[in-house]
């Protein structure tokens, strides 16, 4: 018999860019259950000349100094390569606001957003982060430029922490003897551009409506502990360590973390809407219950020798 847990993050996320309908945004998850997840964006932006502006909310309070600006570890050519799937010739910080690569036959310009004005406030219950691209773009050589950050992902923080059993003395005592399996289960939806899940401030946005993204991308990298379910999966692989090496999240666990990635595209919905869903599990022993089992067996075997020592002394007293 097992004890199950379940809790659950349904995250409503919007992204936009004025003007543009071919941008890809991609949202690669770091989680840690044991620690600090955090969340990487890209978004790809095709025809960036003709754009005011790349806005995003996020469905959970970010300061701005939360905001980690990753474009700025691209100078290495091993995470390059790792990211793009190809060997990139990189011209590293080429001006203030932007490095280029250029890979599979194509240039891009890479925009580093802390080195750009760019606004974060907070909108219902989460923020809405706004870069114009007014000053930007006079910095840009190219017609496709991707920026990359990242943030702590604060709702599978929520999902992962720590619970305290508020069941009785006798009532945990009886479900550590009898459960010592615990099947940890977690919800966990990913759902872009979709106006019911979204706070009024931004379905006011006419922008917010009239643009459309071309796809989204969901990556996860978690401990191959836990088990994801992979149905309509795109790609299932071992993160490569060495590749990630001085990028990863400040203390996310590498050792046999795998990677798994999902992707939709707005061919059978023109509306650019997007919705992931995926179930986390993990089952393992309770080391609550193995302590007890430990405890009484310990009181059991000096109980026996007791028991024993005084059979041994009443058959002396008889014989």
């Amino acid at each position: 018999m097992s004890k199950k847990n379940k809790f659950f993050a349904d995250d409503g996320w919007a992204m936009w860019v004025d003007g543009d309908d071919v941008s890809t945004v991609y949202l690669n998850n770091w989680l840690n259950p044991k620690g600090k997840s955090y969340m990487d964006v890209a978004m790809h932006i095709r025809g960036i000349r003709e754009t005011t502006s790349f806005n995003m909310y996020l469905p959970f309070p970010v300061d701005k100094n939360e905001i980690e600006d990753v474009s700025l570890n691209f100078e290495d050519e091993n995470l390059s390569r790792a990211i793009f799937s190809s060997m990139c010739v990189i011209d590293y910080k080429k001006n203030v606001a932007t490095s280029e690569i250029a890979y599979n036959g194509k240039t891009v310009d890479i925009v580093h957003l802390s080195a750009i004005e760019y606004t974060v406030k907070p909108v219902s219950q989460g923020t809405l982060l706004k870069v114009p691209f007014t000053e930007l773009l006079k910095y840009i050589d190219n017609d496709e430029a991707y920026f990359i950050f990242r943030v702590p992902h604060k709702s599978m923080d929520d999902v992962f922490k720590k619970r305290l059993d508020v069941g009785n003395v006798m009532t945990r005592m009886r479900d550590l003897l009898l459960t010592p399996m615990v099947a940890e289960r977690y919800g966990y939806s990913v759902r872009i551009n979709e106006a019911r899940l979204l706070p009024n401030e931004i379905n006011c946005i006419g922008a917010f409506h009239r643009q459309k993204l071309k796809k989204a991308v969901l990556t996860i990298s978690i401990d191959e502990g836990y088990e994801l379910n992979d149905t309509g999966c795109y790609r299932i692989r071992r993160m490569e360590e060495e590749l990630y090496k001085g990028f990863l999240p400040n203390k996310f666990p590498t050792t046999d973390a795998v990677t798994y990635q999902w992707q939709q595209s707005r061919e059978a919905n023109l509306k650019g809407q997007f919705n992931f869903y995926l179930n986390i599990s993990r089952q393992n022993i309770s080391k609550a219950s193995m302590f007890v089992y430990m405890v009484l067996f310990v009181l059991l075997g000096a109980s026996g020798n007791a028991c024993w020592d005084l059979i041994k002394f009443i058959y002396s007293l008889i014989f």
